[in-house]
């Protein structure tokens, strides 16, 4: 599994903030690789851009490795921590009709 610096270096060069979806990551990635793919680069920039390339295929796929990893919890104190106002709804929602 990589480490913290590994994902955020990853996460910088594809741009992201610090928190993404997929789609947002896959998007980032193809931005990134109509930028600099080599076929797209001046003959003199080609070595530069083979190397981002390289760079960005490793980052995505250390990015995508990690979330496919993740280890997601289903404890419901985890689930109402992720999703707070979900639970400030489910509550008020229930309150509401226990009142009429």
């Amino acid at each position: 599994m990589p480490d913290f610096e590994e994902i955020d270096q990853a996460r910088q060069l594809l741009g992201l903030g610090e928190a993404a979806t997929l789609k947002e990551i896959k998007q980032h990635f193809r931005e990134r690789a109509r930028q600099y793919h080599p076929d797209r680069c001046k003959d003199d920039e080609k070595p530069q851009c083979e190397e981002m390339m390289r760079r960005l295929n490793q980052a995505y796929e250390l990015l995508l490795r990690y979330c496919r990893e993740y280890k997601y919890a289903f404890r419901e104190e985890d689930v109402d921590r992720t999703y707070p106002y979900d639970e400030y709804f489910r509550k008020y929602r229930r309150n509401w009709f226990q009142g009429w």
